[in-house]
């Protein structure tokens, strides 16, 4: 099969999504210039560079009181901060319930039950319980192609490890089981690992 964008793919559901697979999740959370909180997943999301650590997420709807975009966005154009925090198969349940298109006065935490705890560097609130949470600050919001696409870059300024998930100096991920996604309504969890070593290690 071969099928070009532009001409639909004639599929009974989109199987980009699904391609592109398993994704790292975002959770991202942010505060909005009046207080408001505000916590949401991104699966169009991952690490960019090492030095300085830098991430990316990308924004790919709107919603009516927010206008060419949703509440993450908007809150990091006002304040230029947001957190990134690491979503384990514990709280697949949590963060399913953070992603529906609540308004900008709702506050997902609250919304959710999560466990809100405050960031070290910025003027944020993280998850508390969250296995890392990466505390960033805005470097660009790129508008893409389309209605409504916006990618969204940060430098990383501030690091939260929980402590049951660092052994023998390492982040160890089978600690907490990251959750990905996959296409649809489809999700993974990492329950395994192997290494391999580069060519001249």
């Amino acid at each position: 099969m071969f099928y070009r964008p532009e001409d639909g793919h004639g599929l009974a559901h989109n199987p980009f999504n699904a391609i592109v697979t398993p994704r790292p999740i975002g959770w991202i959370s942010t505060r909005g210039s009046d207080g408001t909180d505000n916590l949401a997943p991104y699966s169009f999301f991952n690490a960019v560079a090492y030095v300085p650590p830098q991430v990316m997420f990308a924004s790919t709807s709107a919603k009516a009181d927010r206008g060419d975009t949703k509440d993450s966005v908007g809150n990091i154009r006002d304040t230029g901060v947001f957190t990134v925090n690491v979503v384990e198969y514990a709280m697949r349940d949590v963060m399913n319930v953070s992603s529906g298109p609540w308004g900008r006065d709702v506050d997902e935490f609250s919304h959710a039950s999560v466990e809100k705890a405050e960031c070290t560097v910025i003027d944020c609130p993280r998850v508390a319980g969250s296995p890392a949470s990466l505390e960033c600050r805005l470097t660009e919001i790129v508008t893409l192609k389309g209605d409504h696409n916006f990618l969204v870059l940060g430098e990383v300024v501030g690091v939260h490890l929980r402590d049951d998930c660092v052994s023998d100096g390492r982040f160890n991920v089978l600690k907490y089981q990251p959750l990905t996604r996959l296409g649809y309504r489809d999700y993974s969890r990492i329950t395994e690992l192997f290494e391999l070593k580069r060519p001249g290690e």
